[in-house]
């Protein structure tokens, strides 16, 4: 019996005929051999980096935990201090003055008390040859000082700058009687000075506003 006639080029080695390949796989194409990828959207694939520039922010404002300050860092315990610092002349008053007084006045008598306190000095200055201008601001110190913040304050600026401005006067009178009279025009200088500024003193007083003496030692607080 014949045999069937074979191709050509097929002998006699018994070798089986090559196995067909697949055709590859297209880009982005995933096969049956290889894990799926996570796709290209932004997200970081299950395991992997964090996308760049860090992870957004958690809603709501607050900082993530263990992450960086926001921007200007945080504030300190307490907020942040009123402009000027703590303890400024007016802080923690509207339009307050030295002092701790607030502007304004709480009714009538604080500001008449105020007035007498400002206006007093000067009052004093003139009947008692520049020796008295401390007893008006003392008088109202002491009768309304301690019920009235607002008169306190006033009436401590006065005296103040009165007691300084007596001690001012005694000496002047020394250097004038030590000179033999050379320097007699002194004492009219320094007598003056705590008149003209206890006026403008009473005046900022009418307005509300604590008048701060120039050249004043802090003999009461």
């Amino acid at each position: 019996m014949t045999e069937p006639p074979r191709p050509p080029g097929a002998g006699d080695s018994g070798a089986p005929p090559p196995e067909a390949t697949p055709p590859s796989a297209p880009y982005g194409s995933s096969s049956a051999d290889e894990p799926p990828t996570a796709p290209l959207s932004g997200a970081p694939a299950p395991g992997g980096y964090p996308p760049p520039g860090g992870y957004p922010p958690p809603p709501g404002g607050q900082p993530p935990s263990g992450g960086y300050p926001p921007p200007g860092g945080y504030p300190p315990p307490g907020g942040y201090p009123p402009p000027g610092g703590y303890g400024a002349p007016g802080a923690g008053y509207p339009g307050g003055g030295a002092y701790g007084a607030p502007a304004g006045y709480a009714n009538n008598d604080d500001k008449t008390w105020s007035l007498i306190a400002h206006f007093g000095g000067p009052v004093g200055v003139v009947v008692g040859g520049s020796l008295l201008g401390w007893v008006a601001p003392l008088i109202a110190f002491s009768a309304k000082g301690q019920q009235s913040p607002t008169v306190r304050a006033h009436a401590v600026a006065a005296l103040n700058f009165q007691i300084t401005w007596v001690i001012a006067t005694l000496i002047s009178f020394v250097l004038a009687v030590v000179t033999c009279g050379l320097l007699f025009f002194i004492p009219i200088i320094v007598a003056l000075i705590p008149i003209i500024f206890g006026i403008i003193g009473g005046v900022k007083a009418t307005e509300g506003v604590l008048y701060r003496y120039p050249m004043t030692y802090t003999f009461v607080k």
